[in-house]
């Protein structure tokens, strides 16, 4: 399994791009990124794309991303997502006000993007990937994926507090290579954290006093404004598992 990683932040900045992978060069989880991150010509190939949630920064892309690869006769894109974030992104995005509604252009019948309902771990299969749809705890209902690939499987926490759920399957999965799961403020901002359902590196290591394995644990999502005081508080939590992902790396597991 390829996972690329578009963009690692939780915000923008000339260094930071919004949270987005590409999966075995196929296909997109979230899409903060994902129209100014690759050529045209490789977001020609992609045409499905799963998202976590609603909100701005693992959408902002998405917009531009369809006008980019809508051509007169090319296929359609498929968005994998909640009900409650389709909803969200049919009401405020693709409204014809925000933006076009792509899901009724070029007509109702043959719509540039349909929506498929994901439903919590009810997995689907996806050129080849399983996703299987995780809650966290999130201001807005969010998923975080089980990605599983040949004999590989990756776990993702898109925005969350702390949770439960997610280190159970953490706990369980016997082929799990790799965690990947946000902090976004640092310590001096434990309570806009807690407030909003994201992490510190202090709540970053009550969370893995759930994880009962020695596992690779790779953090994105930092806010830039904090990303050189987090990786400081990183290192002084000392846990050998725990690793940055870098933006513009592909990794192989």
């Amino acid at each position: 399994m390829r996972i690329e990683v578009l963009g690692s932040f939780g915000g923008q900045s000339d260094q930071c791009r919004t949270t987005g992978l590409v999966i075995n060069g196929q296909l997109a989880l979230d899409a903060g990124s994902l129209g100014q991150a690759l050529p045209l010509e490789r977001q020609r190939l992609i045409d499905t794309i799963l998202l976590t949630h609603s909100h701005m920064d693992h959408t902002n892309s998405l917009p531009f991303f369809v006008e980019n690869v809508y051509d007169e006769g090319s296929g359609e894109i498929t968005i994998w997502a909640s009900e409650a974030t389709t909803y969200a992104i049919r009401k405020y995005l693709f409204n014809n006000d925000a933006w076009p509604d792509f899901t009724r252009l070029p007509n109702n019948l043959l719509p540039v993007v349909r929506f498929q309902e994901l439903t919590e771990e009810d997995p689907v299969v996806l050129k080849g990937v399983r996703f299987t749809p995780i809650s966290v705890e999130h201001r807005v209902p969010t998923f975080g994926f089980l990605i599983e690939h040949g004999d590989a499987a990756v776990l993702w926490s898109s925005d969350t507090g702390p949770t439960f759920r997610f280190w159970e399957i953490a706990n369980q999965s016997p082929n799990l290579r790799a965690i990947c799961i946000e902090t976004s403020f640092d310590n001096s901002m434990q309570e806009i954290a807690d407030l909003s359902l994201h992490l510190t590196p202090s709540s970053l290591a009550t969370e893995l006093g759930k994880l009962e394995r020695n596992l690779p644990v790779y953090i994105h999502h930092m806010k830039p404004p904090c990303i050189d005081r987090i990786r400081r508080e990183l290192a002084t939590l000392a846990d050998p598992r725990i690793r940055l992902l870098e933006q513009g790396r592909t990794y192989e597991f």
